[in-house]
């Protein structure tokens, strides 16, 4: 019997959710403290732990890095009352297996632990060096018109599409080209636009295909626990180290290691990666021996490295060994053709996974998806279109049960913004594109207070894009990561 274990600071939601998962034949317990899940953790293990963002101890980021280095295989489940893009973004990025958000519908919550669990065990038999399974599973018939767009199949039987739009036909040449060779690989581009899919479709295309694919976000994890995660440690080297642990580049021996935001790794343990760039060996934490390791690098980031090496935050020769090819991944609102091919994939998926049968969008909802700008980008349209599914009850979608951020794209007012000195307007020509005025340009002359508001505005904006908020800020990148740090601003 699987165990899961409910934090969330409203009683009435622990109860509801410990008695409907009773039914389904899960083991629960439930607190409503953070300081206390992380007690109960420490003295057993559970398989899945669904946790609210908001406690009153511990905000829900905090408790992802916690209950990860205690229990790395745990599967988190976040639920949230902030239903943005950020939010989600965010909790994906720092381990969350998905997000819910209130209110809770027992058909949505009962999937994602299904599909989280699922996901967990799959993640344990490729550890152990059971071959991953490629079966995309049975889909309900569906009257939405086939894509012709290409597909690569992941090993978790996720496909991944690649679109029809010029952007999209090139990303697959360059796939194409790159996977049979065993260059390093940069994959570039937003939050959101795929970046993992790619790497992984690389790897499917390679002659690695047979081995590990190992995916590790260099984001989310600390200084400590990322020299672990990446190279093992032995019993003893550090404070919970209770026994010796391989790390990833030992799963990964012979197959494919994907490292999502590299720029965020610590200068000693980007020592420790060009080590192994050099001399295809890794040394676990705390160990004096020597391990050969035989791994193809792919890399991604939505930061300008180039710019990190300038700055001394990330180092040269370690960009010039990953840099052998560097794919672009475009961001959605710049393929608007492609737009309509993910949305009825995405429907598709979401027929299977709530177990309806949407028959496709109608012509007023299909303008709307394709007039957005769409900040998050993949990972945003596939939340909306899974609402979207949730919510109709005929049998095509409809504007109304899309977000009111997407049926009625506003712009931002001086009072908004405290001091007006960020004014986001849409171009009535382009809706839902976001045009700046010059009066957002200048933060000198804004208090503090406005000019934090100020720059959370231009990075909502700009689907939190640094380099392209220092550009609409008028400032440069320096400069807006010290102000991000002085008022505490955390992406």
């Amino acid at each position: 019997m699987e165990k899961i274990l409910i934090i969330d600071d409203n009683n009435d939601i622990c109860l509801l959710l410990e008695r409907f998962l009773s039914k389904q034949g899960y083991k629960t317990a439930s607190v409503q403290r953070g300081d206390d899940g992380l007690v109960l953790l420490r003295k057993e293990a559970f398989e899945l732990v669904i946790c609210d963002f908001k406690l009153p101890d511990i905000d829900g980021l905090e408790m992802l890095r916690r209950i990860k280095v205690m229990h790395p295989t745990t599967a988190v489940i976040i639920i949230t009352g902030y239903s943005d893009v950020r939010m989600a973004v965010q909790t994906v990025k720092h381990g969350a297996y998905d997000y819910v958000t209130k209110p809770l519908y027992p058909d949505e919550i009962l999937y994602t632990i299904k599909a989280a669990l699922e996901r967990r065990a799959q993640s344990l038999n490729q550890s152990k060096g059971a071959p991953a399974t490629a079966a995309p599973g049975t889909t309900k018939v569906s009257t939405t018109k086939p894509s012709p767009a290409k597909t690569a199949l992941t090993p978790d039987g996720k496909r991944f599409i690649f679109g029809r739009s010029r952007a999209a036909e090139q990303l697959q040449k360059h796939i194409d080209l790159i996977a049979p060779t065993d260059m390093s690989v940069i994959i570039t581009g937003e939050t959101g636009t795929g970046k993992e899919f790619v790497a992984n479709a690389i790897h499917l295309k390679s002659k690695r295909a047979d081995k590990q694919f190992v995916a590790i976000d260099c984001g989310a994890l600390g200084k400590e626990l990322a020299g672990s995660e990446l190279f093992g440690h032995v019993k003893g080297s550090f404070t919970g180290a209770m026994s010796d642990k391989a790390g990833s580049f030992e799963f990964a021996n012979g197959g494919t290691i994907f490292l999502d935001e590299i720029g965020n790794l610590s200068y000693d343990n980007q020592i420790k990666l060009l080590r192994v760039l050099q001399e295809r060996k890794i040394r676990r934490i705390g160990s004096n021996q020597d391990i050969p390791v035989d791994v193809r690098i792919i890399v991604a980031t939505n930061e300008d490295l180039r710019e990190a090496v300038r700055q001394g935050k990330f180092r040269e020769d370690i960009y010039h060994r990953i840099a052998e090819f560097e794919m672009h991944l475009s961001p959605l609102r710049e393929r608007k053709s492609d737009i309509m091919i993910f949305a009825e994939h995405f429907l598709e998926l979401a027929n299977q996974q709530l177990e309806k049968d949407i028959q496709g969008f109608e012509e007023e909802a299909k303008d709307k998806l394709k007039e957005y700008y769409w900040h998050g980008n993949l990972r945003e349209l596939q939340n909306v279109v899974k609402r979207a599914v949730l919510l109709t009850q005929g049998d095509y979608i409809e504007a109304d049960v899309l977000p009111h951020e997407i049926i009625s794209p506003q712009y931002f007012t001086p009072e908004e913004t405290n001091a007006g000195h960020v004014q986001v307007n849409y171009d009535p020509a382009r809706p839902g594109i976001p045009v700046f005025s010059q009066s957002a340009a200048n933060l000198k002359s804004v208090s503090e207070n406005a000019e934090r508001a100020a720059i959370l505005k231009v990075l909502e904006k700009t689907g939190y894009n640094k380099t392209k908020a220092a550009e609409v800020l008028n400032i440069d990148r320096k400069t807006l990561y010290n102000k991000l740090k002085a008022y505490d601003i955390h992406l």
